[in-house]
């Protein structure tokens, strides 16, 4: 091999687009700490506390409650596996990318995808999804994404849940963007299965995902007329890691290290307090909105169904979207996303997720953003 390599050092950049998000330095020690085998007493001791520790993330006493070993979207695809069989029917709720990708789970289990489609920008409308229910009473599952990170919605999950409720249907939540960052409350508001991601407002590094399934949900995945269709995803057989006491049946070899590094954030997480992280989230989102007002830069959003971790700018007329964020990236190294779907090269996703949500972050992008724009 004539060419040769060296390690990769990578910039230290500011991430402030839909995600990863900045990891808190605490984090990166941990993943450095030495790695033991993944079914050593002690790493069984820690699983145990990151169950803890996202039991109270997610707000919830759901024993089915771990991060898949593998990003956002293999928990999505968990949650989809387990509860979905040939036949059956789930309301799919979009009003964005995500619950598109809700609906490719449903199909690729068999089922059908009933869809109640909004604008995206705009919130889910609970009133169709009450006649999507209305009119197909059979209906196994509602299925919806909280934080909508294609274009920055937060949709009511509390009340949608309550719709799922009253047709005695399963809810289904996406709390990718919103888990850490937006108040969540899966018991409170009776979500049966939810799924996260570790790399946006828990700011740990990409690649696990958290989950929890209610009650309710475990007995449809016991009572299954067909096995689920992933081995590595069935969580009858993930539990026989994950679940309880020191005697725990090999699955797969758990990304050790990861498991440190999501401990250590889920900590942080504990220690700053959820209420407080929630309220850091939507303080930052108004500083930053102020901000933008003032370089003449409008959110596409209606103001109460803002998501403040994911801030969704409108691109002004005669501005090159590609240009903008390659000098930000270039010149400040500060990274924000672009649009996607019907919202490309209209918008800018400007993230504020985890640590990366301060104060300190807000004045640096709007600093470099009226550098850029000037």
């Amino acid at each position: 091999m004539s060419q040769s390599f060296s390690s990769f050092i990578p910039p230290t950049r500011v991430l402030m687009g839909p995600g990863p998000s900045d990891v808190y330095p605490q984090v990166l020690e941990a993943l450095s700490r030495p790695t033991i085998g993944h079914l050593d007493p002690k790493f069984v001791d820690l699983m145990d506390e990151v169950k803890q520790l996202l039991q109270y993330a997610f707000q919830t006493n759901n024993a089915l409650t771990m991060p898949i070993s593998a990003p956002g979207s293999a928990g999505m695809e968990a949650v989809f596996v387990n509860l979905v069989e040939p036949g059956d029917k789930v309301i799919v709720c979009q009003n964005g990318v995500f619950g598109g990708r809700m609906q490719q789970n449903v199909q690729r289990c068999g089922g059908q995808a009933i869809m109640v489609q909004d604008e995206w920008g705009k919130p889910t409308d609970l009133n169709k999804v009450r006649e999507a229910l209305q009119a197909n009473p059979d209906a196994k599952a509602l299925a919806f994404v909280h934080a909508e990170t294609s274009t920055g919605v937060l949709n009511d999950a509390k009340a949608l849940c309550q719709i799922a409720k009253e047709f005695d249907c399963l809810s289904i939540v996406d709390a990718v963007t919103s888990l850490g960052g937006s108040e969540l409350k899966v018991d409170d508001w009776h979500i049966d299965a939810i799924y996260s991601g570790t790399q946006k407002c828990l700011s740990c590094v990409p690649g696990l995902s958290p989950v929890s399934f209610s009650e309710k949900a475990i007995e449809v995945i016991k009572h299954r007329k067909h096995p689920v269709q992933s081995w590595f995803l069935d969580m009858d057989l993930v539990m026989g890691y994950w679940g309880k006491g020191t005697k725990r049946a090999y699955h797969h070899t758990a990304p050790v290290n990861s498991i440190y590094a999501l401990h250590e954030s889920l900590l942080i997480l504990q220690q700053e307090g959820l209420e407080h992280a929630w309220a850091r989230h939507h303080q930052n989102h108004l500083s930053l909105k102020s901000g933008l007002d003032k370089l003449g830069l409008e959110l596409v959003v209606e103001q109460k169904y803002r998501l403040p971790q994911l801030n969704t700018v409108r691109i002004p007329n005669g501005v090159d979207d590609g240009q903008v964020r390659s000098r930000l990236l270039n010149e400040f190294n500060l990274e924000i996303g672009a649009g996607l779907g019907t919202l490309a090269g209209k918008v800018w996703r400007i993230g504020l997720m985890g640590c990366g949500s301060s104060q300190k972050n807000v004045d640096y992008c709007l600093s470099s953003l009226e550098a850029v724009l000037g």
